[in-house]
């Protein structure tokens, strides 16, 4: 298999988990990142010369769907990075080239492959807490004024704003816990600490990913060099109404000590939630009533394996990979990709509106119809 890349930045650990010598030519703005042994190709045409077989679209957001779809239409399959896209009409417009062309689309939802989602969805498949009612998230971003504050992220203009850029990632698991897809939503919140800051250098992440570096930048107020244009949310709280009666809240802070997200799933027969989302994590379920919190009656303890997000990375890109040489099914899912840009979409537009009701549209039929037959999950039925 020969693989191209496109945007050599922080996501390009991903390529650590293709077979040796697989990678031939990648495209970026800073050459110099192009390791050696691999062409460093001008532009995205000259990528496409080179033959491929799948390319990773690992660019900046605001870049997902003008590079996916000259992927899909030079007939190669693409690995786009998330969210899809930075609206619903372009992740449909990147969807309906795959239909068209019949070249193969994949979205880098790697929480699908975090063991903690998936020891989450294989309680609620065998009833752990009977049929799911409601599905809460809070995402505590500990290293939110490192990652996304430093560079383009800070951007509407480039991500969009971070109920997409990041927390495209936990509607997904949302919807796909609860089995079905938002169509209402209200949301609000606001840039209630990093906008207030003055040091505007654009430093980018910390030289390797610096955890103890990051730790010790503490409080957030001491953040020095902000990208210079800061305009999106730090703080944001969104409440879902799903299709098939599920009810969800998300909530996301970008200046919280610690750094992790925990999710809650309530169901007519009982409740699970997760205490960590790393190796050594624990889902607790309880079936019985108690006084106060009441020891959990059941604890499935989360293992982890080598790579980043607990494995998930390598996994996602072996799936990746299989689905494009055999098309195996995925756990991930175009059309659920789809649908979790459309719904951050409706939440950041409710943000901006002081909580005004959004509607969020479904994805054409067709499109539905052509992923289920391309054997990529449709993301909706929890036993599915």
């Amino acid at each position: 298999m020969r693989i191209g890349v496109i945007g050599y930045g922080l996501r390009a650990t991903l390529l650590e988990h293709c077979p040796p010598g697989s990678v031939v030519a990648a495209h970026d703005p800073r050459p110099e990142r192009v390791p050696p042994g691999v062409a460093a190709c001008g532009s995205v045409a000259e990528l496409l010369g080179h033959r491929l077989d799948a390319v990773f679209v690992l660019s900046p957001d605001h870049l997902h769907a003008e590079h996916a779809t000259a992927v899909l239409e030079a007939g190669a399959a693409a690995y786009v990075e998330k969210p899809l896209a930075l609206t619903a009409e372009d992740a449909d417009r990147v969807l309906d080239t795959a239909r068209r062309t019949g070249a193969r689309l994949y979205v880098g939802h790697n929480m699908r492959h975090m063991p903690v989602v998936l020891a989450m969805r294989a309680l609620i498949a065998d009833g752990a807490v009977g049929a799911v009612r409601a599905v809460w998230c809070r995402h505590f971003v500990g290293h939110g004024g490192d990652f996304y504050f430093k560079d383009w992220h800070a951007e509407r203009a480039k991500s969009g704003g971070l109920l997409l850029q990041k927390g495209a990632h936990d509607i997904d698991v949302i919807h796909w816990l609860a089995g079905g897809y938002t169509r209402r939503v209200t949301a609000m919140g606001a840039l209630t600490v990093y906008g207030g800051l003055g040091d505007r250098g654009g430093t980018g992440y910390l030289a390797g990913h610096d955890i103890d570096a990051y730790l010790a930048n503490w409080p957030p107020s001491a953040h020095t060099g902000l990208n210079p244009v800061v305009d999106v949310e730090d703080l944001s709280m969104a409440t879902l109404a799903l299709d098939n009666g599920v009810f969800a809240t998300y909530a996301q802070c970008h200046y919280t000590p610690d750094y992790w997200r925990n999710y809650t799933v309530i169901g007519d027969a009982g409740r699970l939630e997760n205490l960590g989302d790393g190796p050594g994590a624990e889902v607790r379920v309880w079936n019985r009533r108690h006084r106060s919190h009441g020891t959990p009656d059941h604890v499935v303890r989360v293992g982890g394996a080598e790579g980043g997000h607990g494995g998930a990375d390598a996994a996602i890109v072996a799936e990746f990979l299989d689905h494009v040489r055999t098309g195996a099914p995925t756990l991930t899912s175009p059309v659920a990709a789809r649908e979790a840009v459309a719904t951050a979409v409706a939440a950041t537009e409710s943000v901006r509106a002081g909580g005004a009701l959004v509607h969020v549209r479904g994805a054409d039929e067709g499109i539905i119809a052509h992923f289920s037959l391309d054997r990529g999950s449709s993301g909706r039925a929890v036993g599915g």
